[in-house]
């Protein structure tokens, strides 16, 4: 994935590379801002079609995932296919990709 060759030029330009069990705290607190912005911007729910959620947010959730991957030896393209190759068995057995049911 490309996106990850940056994240991983990134660290190797600036020598910033840290523990991937931080990095993993550090993305929940990431994922935490996008649900902040969400919660702000729709007054907790009550408004959703006023739902605004910052684009550099989602650009600092998705390099912590990939900072995550990187670390952890992952590579992301594969992850994300396997991910869909289980959501598609999902559906087709299920006919819902979720899997609370």
């Amino acid at each position: 994935m490309k996106a990850q060759r940056k994240v991983a030029a990134f660290f190797a330009e600036h020598d910033v590379e840290g523990e991937p069990a931080y990095q993993i705290l550090d993305l929940a607190s990431e994922v935490g801002e996008i649900a902040k912005d969400a919660a702000n911007s729709t007054d907790y729910g009550a408004a959703p079609e006023e739902l605004d959620v910052k684009t550099d947010e989602l650009g600092d959730a998705l390099f912590s995932l990939l900072a995550v991957a990187e670390s952890l030896d992952v590579d992301a393209d594969e992850a994300l296919d396997e991910a869909l190759a289980k959501y598609e068995k999902r559906i087709e057995e299920t006919g819902d990709p979720s899997s609370g049911r």
